[in-house]
């Protein structure tokens, strides 16, 4: 199947012939459905902490962060590009009328003062039109003023990152997300004077956020009293996935190549296994908010964290009693409430085990990464949620889902998917070191079977694309997983560049 070029191509992305005939087989074999049992709700695996509870997450947390010698890491994945930010704004370019006609169109003009990047976009007018953008307008050329925004020669903010784009107004200039995360690191996830912080970036704009941590870091170090320590990372080559034709063979490029692709967000558990850290914040690069409404981020933050260091130092307690040999039947009991109830992990099984295959049991479900995700009240987005999910071995866990793992032919599961009360925002925090202080290889407890398969197209051609099992989705299957319900105040996403009008982006 395979030429002697192909086994170059192969090696020289740092893969295996085995690993892409593997890649092959799951494309012809396709991947199963999760098999569920419901999904999480409040009192279901959902936390709903009240303000003691969250007085004492904070607590906990700040006191974790006080004894030193834990490190903290920020990871933000960044490598998405805006082009669909402004899928609205290219239509318009190209339509053939020529000034605002759909509703978003009009809303856009009507209050594109209020963008933190108005004034860049003014300046680039001026230089590459002769006229401010309020004189394009008012001689109804809108599409020279969209075109600024979106092209090479003004904006760009068509190809550039969403990371990279302005997104708040202040006094003492607009902020792009990549700040904002750096404020955010600053209030919550710094310690010692020092707050960690790392981007995973696509290789074309790696440059652009160095160049802007350049301009930026020393201020606010400034602000903040902190110092930065700021890294990046890119999708590495050797996680990409073949594509393959409709009949399921290796897609050629016109030199006669292999293509591969960029294998999804699941790719990342790589570069999150490279981390360095005790503890790691996750969160997406658009869910930022100013200054004057980050209280409730912070305080969030916070508290998923104090959870997650209470949760695991349990953890870590009972593993080194079973390491210990000193234990009672009793104890052994009240071991497995912890992980029945508090990381809502069950097995059918429990009850026909001796004491020494129960140890054995225990060990297994607690010496694992652990994640505490936040969870919002279910508004209608699109996107994944918590559920109760049945795993390889038979147990059922805590596990955030996305629509193409679910049979949508199977009417109890969509019923389940389509009632569920909460939403998953991308709000994570992260041990990934064993109770012995060893950091875990994470691509151990991804799921394989979790992956899918979607349909794409090359040139004109179609082709079928392989994405791994999703980051916080099947890479993270086999981690000990607790939902706690959050504030939507703290979810902000931006899909489009209208909704940086709203009031949460203003």
């Amino acid at each position: 199947m395979f030429t002697e070029a192909d086994y170059k191509q192969i090696e020289g992305r740092g893969m295996t012939v085995a690993k892409v005939e593997h890649q092959l087989e799951q494309v012809r074999q396709g991947f199963p459905f999760l098999r569920l049992e419901g999904a999480a709700a409040v009192g279901k695996g959902i936390i709903a902490p009240d303000e003691a509870a969250r007085q004492k997450a904070v607590a906990d947390w700040e006191a974790y962060k006080q004894q030193g010698g834990h490190k903290v890491v920020k990871f933000v994945p960044a490598s998405g590009a805006a082009s669909r930010m402004f899928k609205n704004m290219f239509a318009f370019v190209s339509a053939d009328y020529d000034v605002p006609t759909t509703d978003f169109e009009k809303k856009f003009f009507a209050e594109i003062h209020e963008f933190a990047f108005f004034d860049a976009l003014c300046d680039k007018c001026k230089a590459n039109e002769g006229k401010t953008v309020d004189e394009l307008i008012g001689t109804g050329n809108y599409k020279a003023v969209a075109a600024n925004m979106l092209e090479t020669a003004g904006l760009n903010y068509g190809q550039l990152p969403k990371g990279l784009l302005l997104f708040h107004s202040y006094d003492d200039g607009p902020r792009t997300p990549m700040e904002e995360h750096l404020v955010e690191a600053a209030l919550y996830a710094g310690s010692n004077g020092e707050a960690n912080v790392h981007f995973t970036v696509s290789h074309d704009h790696l440059e652009l956020f160095e160049k802007r941590v350049a301009e930026k870091q020393n201020y606010y170090e400034q602000k903040f009293g902190i110092h930065y320590n700021i890294s990046f990372s890119e999708q590495k080559p050797s996680t990409d996935t073949i594509a393959t034709n409709p009949d399921n063979t290796p897609f050629r490029n016109e030199d006669g190549s292999l293509l591969f692709r960029p294998g999804g967000h699941g790719a990342l558990i790589e570069n999150l296994n490279d981390i360095d850290a005790d503890v790691v914040f996750i969160k997406n690069i658009d869910n930022v908010v100013p200054d004057r409404l980050k209280a409730d981020t912070v305080e969030w933050k916070q508290v998923i964290a104090g959870v997650l260091v209470e949760m695991q130092r349990k953890a870590f307690d009972y593993l080194k009693v079973l390491d210990s040999g000193v234990y009672n039947h009793q104890k052994l009991e009240e071991i497995i409430r912890f992980v029945q109830r508090e990381l809502c992990c069950r097995t059918a099984d429990l009850k026909e085990m001796e004491d020494a295959e129960l140890v054995v049991y225990l060990r297994q479900k607690l010496n694992r990464p652990m994640r505490v995700c936040g969870v919002v009240k279910n508004v209608g987005e699109p996107g994944g949620g918590p559920f109760l999910a049945y795993n390889q071995d038979g147990s059922v866990s805590l596990q955030i889902l996305e629509s193409s793992q679910i049979d949508t032919s199977n009417e109890a599961y969509m019923k389940m998917f389509t009632g569920g009360t909460h939403f998953n925002p991308v709000d994570l925090v992260c041990a990934i070191r064993d109770y012995k202080g060893q950091p875990f290889h994470l691509p151990d407890y991804v799921d394989e079977s979790t992956g899918f398969i979607s349909s794409k197209s090359k040139n004109g051609r179609e082709l079928k694309a392989l994405e791994l099992p999703g980051l916080w989705n099947g890479a993270m299957s086999n981690w000990n997983t607790i939902f706690v319900e959050v504030p939507l105040s703290t979810f902000n996403p931006v899909k489009t560049v209208n909704d940086l009008l709203r009031d949460a982006h203003q």
